[in-house]
């Protein structure tokens, strides 16, 4: 006799070939961010949303605010599927991504299949989980069982720049309330805990001169590679400070951007620094911060031109502060449900652990609801070069997470 599970498993892999299109349509419509141009992408979602049947709220973020969060332009959607009285389980995946750089093979929009893997941007991180969820929602709903609860399928465009014009606007606009609610992620593990992150803005100005002349200013990159020496050299102390989370390690610092300069023969006047922080759960943000704006204080004051000149300026200005996820205890439920399907789906554990990311589900978090993070995806983020060239997903991982997640909505809407 077939069980629900297998109807459910059966539905999914008669509809594959259909879930794999919708993910090709999706990687097809650039959402680089930055630039953020994303409402086009949302516009061409919605449509192939309602082609099956799945109706999209368009929640368009008002320019003013998307300009301050430094996107273009910004449309969420809410997908709403009430079955009944009962909880409310949010599915969010994030449309917005990270630019292809150089170095790729393969089109990042073409979605190209090879080998079974489907390659583009956002393959892996995170549109592959805009099909996955919406395709599990269809598996649930083909049973035509009774559920209590509903479903929202949230699809949001602010992940790469910290969510506070994505799921924080829906939220704080009180336009969602969810009781529980998955994020995108990957499949071989559930992830419960996750790092946060601090980042700072560096501004050094020194005083602009002509090459020819150097002594006639300060030049402000060697005043910034002072600061930036001392600022490297707090990763050795951060390695002595260890998460009691599984999965996460220590704290880090990266300087990921530096610009600055009019002029190969001129004496660079203004150097701007942008820093990453990764904050381990353990930490609180606002000690973190005011470390780190001590530590470059004492560097700029510390600082001697050498060939004499004025001190350096610098100004520090906050550009995000992603707080860590911790486990609510609300969790238990989507956790023991993903790992038992996980577990038969996937015929391994699935591990509940900690990641070094960061992600949207921290500001369900901050807003009361227990959330995890699970998708399709595979083991690391490197196995996927998720924002590296040539991002990849492997097909049977996209489909039978699927079936984990619908199996997963069933358990909790059907608790029969």
């Amino acid at each position: 006799m077939t069980t629900t599970y297998e109807q459910l498993d059966q539905w999914i892999d008669a509809h594959f070939d259909e879930e794999v299109a919708f993910l090709q349509e999706l990687v097809r419509v650039p959402t680089d961010t930055p630039p953020g141009n994303n409402a086009p992408h949302a516009e061409r979602t919605a449509e192939l949303l309602g082609a099956m049947g799945l109706t999209a709220e368009k929640h368009a973020v008002p320019e003013a605010d998307v300009k301050a969060a430094g996107l273009e332009t910004i449309t969420n959607l809410i997908v709403r599927r009430p079955y009944g009285p009962g909880k409310t389980i949010a599915l969010n995946a994030h449309g917005d991504v990270v630019p292809p750089g150089e170095g790729w093979t393969h089109d990042p929009y073409g979605g190209e299949i090879v080998d079974g893997k489907i390659y583009g941007r956002a393959t892996a991180v995170s549109k592959c989980d805009i099909a996955n969820f919406t395709f599990a929602i269809r598996a649930l709903e083909s049973l035509g069982a009774p559920l209590q609860g509903g479903v929202e399928l949230h699809v949001t465009y602010d992940e790469e720049y910290g969510g506070e014009v994505g799921p924080d606007w829906l939220l704080k606009k009180g336009l969602t309330k969810p009781d529980l609610m998955i994020a995108a992620g990957f499949s071989y593990q559930v992830v419960v805990a996750h790092n946060g992150c601090l980042q700072l803005e560096v501004t050094v100005h020194g005083d602009m001169a002509h090459a020819a002349i150097p002594d006639s200013g300060t030049d402000a990159l060697q005043g910034a590679v002072h600061i930036l020496n001392a600022l490297y050299a707090l990763n050795a102390d951060y390695l002595k400070v260890t998460s009691n989370v599984e999965g996460i390690t220590h704290p880090y610092l990266n300087v990921g951007q530096i610009s600055g300069g009019t002029n190969t023969n001129v004496i660079p006047g203004k150097v701007v620094l942008k820093v990453d922080r990764r904050m381990i759960p353990e930490e609180d943000p606002a000690e973190v911060e005011a470390s780190l704006r001590q530590t470059i204080a004492e560097a700029a004051a510390s600082f001697r031109p050498p060939r004499g000149g004025s001190a350096i300026n610098v100004e520090v200005k906050r550009i995000l502060l992603a707080r860590a996820l911790k486990p609510l205890p609300g969790n238990k439920p989507l956790v023991e449900a993903i790992q038992k399907h996980g577990h038969a789906v996937f015929g391994e554990t699935i591990p509940a652990v900690g990641t070094p990311l960061y992600t949207d589900v921290r500001i369900y978090g901050e807003h009361g609801i227990p959330g995890v993070i699970y998708g399709a995806g595979p083991r690391t983020v490197r196995e996927s070069n998720a924002k590296r060239a040539d991002e990849n997903l492997d097909l049977q991982d996209l489909r039978r997470a699927t079936k984990v997640v619908a199996r997963t909505l069933l358990d909790l809407l059907n608790p029969a």
